[in-house]
């Protein structure tokens, strides 16, 4: 397979994803692809990046370039971190592993979700040495929350990204038509059926009856009823750095720094939640104005090439997560395919730096970009 692949020289993301396409099970591929409602949100996060024109200057010495990042005390080579993407195994059979060897081929931190195919243990094996973080979905079962985090501790993980933008599910109509959830065919159950927390809650195991553990599952994924208070139970578990993934508003970035939180993403999870929701990159800005620097900001929704990156960092994003990139060369190609999708796009940032005429991320200004309509 990673023959003929190589053959076709993938570059394109559109090339990857009609691969991926090509390779998955229709209702997979479309879970994959598809955003919520009509998918106004999916299509603006990616028009947003078409409104900033990069205005590079010339005459500067680029033949030495510098990408790399670096975050709690730790150097990156690159600005990427690989986005939660939950339940893997739909899109290969090795899922989270696969990536999370590409990861550590790549030198790229994985962000592992609480809906994982392969427990976050598993993942962490493959993971090796290499950085990784764990995406927290709140479980309306609160001891299924602490005993995650535990875990993810033990593990190695370094960070814990709490998801703040799934309160529920998304009305995602494409999923509804083909009638496809792959959380209730057990595709996301990796770390409930291994967690001692969940497993003490049923009668009877996932093995005896698969049905009603998945059924637990599905009901005690979520908690709607989070606030900016119960964000202190979760720094009683844990003295992980704490991100808060879905900060949209400034108002809400004001808070993560007043409630002591360690990072925040700006995100809109895709496109996937609230369809007519703001552009994860017209958000951006504020964002970051509003954190003046004292905490990371990272982006996410909407990386697709090399100067999205360049853009999303001019725009005050200290590094980007990659989500539908990497997962369509994960369906395509497996762990090759994770790597050759990074490859391409660090060929193309580095490119796109110095073209700009700059030699390192440090030296991206909101004054390369100039805004087009």
């Amino acid at each position: 397979m990673a023959v003929d692949l190589l053959k076709k020289r993938i570059i394109k993301y559109a090339e990857w994803e009609q691969e991926a396409k090509r390779r998955m099970e229709p209702h997979a591929f479309t879970y994959i692809q598809s955003g919520a409602g009509h998918e106004e949100t999916l299509r603006a996060n990616e028009e947003a990046f078409h409104r900033w024109k990069i205005r590079p200057r010339f005459l500067k010495d680029v033949s030495v370039r510098d990408l790399s990042i670096a975050f709690f005390g730790k150097k990156h080579p690159t600005p990427f971190f690989l986005a939660p993407i939950g339940m893997q195994g739909i899109a290969h059979p090795e899922g989270e592993k696969a990536t999370a060897r590409a990861a550590k081929q790549m030198n790229v931190p994985f962000i592992t979700s609480s809906v994982s195919t392969y427990s976050l243990e598993e993942i962490a094996h493959e993971s090796g040495d290499n950085t990784r973080w764990f995406q927290l979905y709140w479980s309306r079962d609160w001891e299924i929350t602490a005993s995650f985090v535990k875990r993810a501790e033990q593990a190695g993980y370094e960070a814990i990204v709490v998801t703040l933008d799934t309160a529920l599910l998304g009305f995602r109509k494409s999923d509804l038509t083909h009638g496809y959830s792959p959380l209730k065919l057990g595709e996301g159950a990796g770390n409930y059926f291994s967690d001692p927390a969940f497993l003490s809650r049923l009668h009877e195991s996932s093995e005896d009856n698969l049905e009603a553990a998945l059924k637990e599952l599905v009901n005690v994924v979520y908690e709607p009823t989070l606030s900016w208070e119960d964000l202190s139970f979760l720094r009683k578990q844990t003295n992980l750095p704490i991100i808060l993934k879905g900060i949209l508003h400034p108002e809400d970035a004001r808070l993560a720094l007043e409630y002591g939180m360690d990072g925040v993403i700006v995100s809109n999870h895709g496109g996937r939640q609230l369809d007519g929701c703001i552009a994860a990159l017209d958000a951006l800005e504020e964002v970051a104005n509003a954190i003046r620097g004292k905490i990371p900001v990272l982006f996410d929704s909407g990386i697709r090439r090399g100067p999205d990156v360049i853009k999303a960092i001019a725009l005050g994003a200290d590094a980007v997560l990659v989500g539908r990139p990497y997962i369509y060369g994960l369906a395509a190609d497996g762990q090759n395919g994770v790597e050759q999708a990074l490859q391409n796009l660090q060929t193309d940032t580095d490119a796109t730096l110095a073209l700009s005429g700059l030699s390192s991320i440090n030296d991206i200004k909101h004054d390369i970009l100039v805004k087009n309509g």
